[in-house]
């Protein structure tokens, strides 16, 4: 176990990172394909296929995810990703042809990212040369690279936000696992003291604000430019679980959200869920109560990860850099 995603067998994750230009994406390979689902709760939202995943539509599995910076221009590496599959012929069947279905969702950089630099197919191809199925490199790598937190003040007392993951082994064969690229307006809590540990820094940097004070006290000022955030996370397990349960699974996984950003789901987020269900697991049934509760606790740890293993860039310090009181 390595406490993150693909602890999942059948779960591989690549990065491709440009720590120079600050932006960069994220692969979650399952290549012999996952029941999918998903679950959209911003109200920014940059995604592909994501109508296929929903019930009631025809393709059941999906064989990759991408998460990507650059805005709605890193869409593109999406496409790598699909010639990285079908090349290795994985991918839905259509008669003699492959089609890979790769569902993708981005995030806002651009304010952080060199101008003019962001993850095209290229970058999503290598992104899967890059991946496998051990320990996951957290922070600011691949999709969190430019990532921030904490822009209720503006992004002059921002936090950097990043990439994390985090893993469950539920026994007889059932893991659940996540990995997020946390990018959000508000502030990251430990729900497990209740703290805040990355968000917007105080003038003299000597901790964090609480956002929903700063709201609702109305301290804070319109100072960062719009849509300039959204978390994003793929769950897996590897117990099998129909279409409409996936789409539970990446429903609930936004209580991790919940715990962990505060507040979350804000009219500049564009926070999206995948889910995947490899159906690795012999166990049947599927302990589904147990795998919706171990997905909420994955999704909020690896958030606290993201921001605890990122590093300052591009002016914008670390959690870990600036003083906690």
């Amino acid at each position: 176990m390595h406490d993150s995603i693909t602890d999942v067998p059948g779960v591989r994750v690549g990065h491709w990172t440009n720590l120079e230009a600050a932006t960069g994406c994220t692969v979650v390979l399952c290549p012999q394909g996952a029941v999918g689902g998903v679950d959209v709760r911003g109200s920014a939202p940059g995604t592909r296929e994501t109508d296929l995943l929903r019930p009631g539509n025809l393709v059941q599995q999906a064989h990759a995810v991408l998460l990507s910076g650059g805005s709605a221009f890193g869409l593109d590496a999406a496409s790598g990703v699909m010639r990285y599959l079908e090349e290795r012929g994985f991918g839905f069947k259509v008669g003699s042809a492959v089609v890979p279905i790769v569902p993708a969702a981005i995030l806002f950089d651009l304010g952080v990212a060199t101008p003019g630099v962001r993850p095209g197919p290229q970058e999503g191809y290598q992104a899967c040369l890059n991946a496998s199925d051990g320990p996951v490199a957290q922070g600011s790598v691949g999709a969190g690279t430019g990532a921030t937190v904490g822009k209720a003040l503006g992004s002059g007392q921002a936090t950097k936000g990043g990439v994390g993951s985090a893993s469950l082994d539920l026994g007889g064969g059932i893991i659940v696992g996540a990995i997020v690229a946390v990018n959000a307006f508000g502030s990251v809590v430990d729900p497990k003291t209740s703290r805040v540990i990355a968000g917007p820094r105080r003038q003299d940097d000597a901790g964090f604000l609480d956002t929903i004070e700063l709201l609702i006290t109305d301290q804070a000022r319109r100072a960062t430019p719009p849509l300039t955030n959204t978390t994003l996370g793929v769950v897996a397990t590897s117990a099998t679980l129909t279409k409409e349960q996936a789409n539970k699974m990446a429903s609930i996984a936004h209580d991790g959200f919940a715990l962990a950003i505060r507040p979350v789901h804000m009219m500049e987020d564009g926070d999206v869920v995948f889910a995947l269900a490899t159906g690795a697991s012999q166990t049947t049934p599927a302990p589904f109560q147990r795998i919706l509760a171990a997905t909420i606790v994955v999704v909020a740890q690896a958030i606290v990860n993201a921001v605890e293993h990122a590093q300052g860039l591009k002016g914008v310090p670390s959690a870990r850099e600036v003083v906690k009181v």
